[in-house]
């Protein structure tokens, strides 16, 4: 684990969700989890993880990810089995 990937993680899953997480940061740590990302309609790019699927939308104006694109990055996470704790616990 990269300690910018574990920063990240911690930023994700903290509160109040953070509004300055750039999608190329966001982009790399599904690429380390192991994530498939493929263009979808638009702005979407379809995730799977852990045989979870989800969309999450590139920012059209910046680089920067909106907290509601950050909520649900920390949703689908979630639903596939991958939380702060087990995270720091696989390092």
């Amino acid at each position: 684990m990269s300690h910018k990937h574990a920063h990240l993680m911690r930023s994700i899953f903290q509160d109040p969700l953070p509004a300055n997480i750039h999608w190329r940061e966001v982009e790399s740590l599904l690429n380390h989890l192991g994530a498939e990302i493929e263009p979808a309609h638009g702005a979407r790019f379809k995730i799977t993880l852990n045989r979870v699927e989800g969309f999450l939308h590139h920012p059209h104006n910046s680089s920067t990810c909106s907290r509601t694109d950050i909520k649900a990055l920390r949703e689908m996470l979630t639903h596939a089995g991958i939380t702060l704790s087990s995270y720091e616990a696989a390092d």
